[in-house]
């Protein structure tokens, strides 16, 4: 019985199959164990250059080699030693083979499929022959694992690995739902052309009057902050209409009321229309926020 089931060849930096036997296994565990080598060849990068993974009665071994390693699923009675002595010696014939600057330019899967003579070759001594090089091999690759154990890796890990390198991996948190509002209005430009206007009196007023009156009229101080508290609320009605915010009522009530107050405040270097005009633009900003729709973006699963 074939101690060796399968072997590859694959380029460490992105996981691409560069040769591979060409054994045919219909055992589901068999089947089951290549997906697991698939997905682990994509992320040898965050391995040392020896590993193992298990899986059922079968297991997985790998070593690499700069930009190349060699994988193989074995049964698990195989010895690992034995395993990775085959795997150095494929190794070492690839390179004899093929040069760094072939591997790296390889843009298409099994780009040097005539290895697989090869590997075909080294596969049957391994399995069916006790050589002397063999043995001489098998002792040095047995004191190189007691110095340096190869990584025992989980595969379900490995999986989780390859989900948060491709992007896939399902967050266990659920997250915050996208909100969409629904297209502004004619009469939501208004207030906010409106609003705009509103804000940038009364910046222009109270710059001016930090200018020329802050140091002469004590008074001044709670001017100035009645015509900026108003510009600050006039930007933030504005970004109100235009972007999803929570709690949208409570903060649209104290922008309100903020405008109102520091209006009245201001009677005196305001007429009673002026007054009107700034809490009316504040009044009709507030009501296009609240009557605008949130459209909750529902999951594109087509995609």
């Amino acid at each position: 019985m074939s101690m060796i089931l399968f072997a590859c060849v694959v380029r460490v930096r992105d996981g691409l199959p560069l040769s591979a036997s060409t054994d045919f296994h219909l055992d589901q565990d068999f089947l089951e164990c290549r997906k697991r080598l698939k997905t682990l060849s994509s992320i040898l990068t965050q391995y040392p250059e020896r590993g193992t993974a298990k899986e059922c009665d079968l297991s997985i071994h790998f070593h690499s080699s700069g930009d190349v390693a060699c994988m193989g699923i074995c049964t698990s009675s195989f010895p690992a030693a034995m395993a990775f002595c085959f795997l150095e010696e494929l190794q070492w014939e690839f390179a004899t083979t093929y040069d760094a600057t072939s591997v790296g330019l390889a843009s298409r899967p099994y780009a040097f499929l005539e290895f697989d003579n090869v590997i075909q070759k080294v596969k049957g001594r391994f399995n069916y022959t006790n050589c002397a090089q063999t043995k001489f091999n098998l002792e040095k690759i047995q004191e190189e694992l007691l110095l340096r154990p190869p990584a025992l890796v989980k595969l379900e890990d490995a999986e989780l690995r390859n989900g948060i390198v491709n992007g896939h991996t399902e967050l266990c948190m659920e997250s915050a739902p996208a909100h969409r509002m629904q297209p502004v209005s004619a009469l939501g430009i208004l207030s906010l052309v409106l609003n705009i206007m509103c804000g940038a009196l009364n910046l222009i007023r109270g710059v001016h009057l930090a200018e020329y009156s802050f140091q002469e009229d004590r008074r001044g101080i709670g001017n100035v902050i009645a015509f900026l508290l108003p510009f600050v609320a006039c930007f933030l009605l504005c970004c109100l209409y235009l972007f999803y915010s929570s709690a949208r009522k409570i903060k649209v009530f104290v922008l309100f009321v903020t405008v109102c107050l520091c209006n009245i405040y201001l009677y005196g270097l305001r007429n009673i229309w002026q007054i009107l005009f700034h809490i009316g633009v504040a009044s009709l900003s507030s009501h296009q926020i609240l009557t605008r729709q949130v459209v909750e973006k529902q999951p594109d699963f087509g995609v």
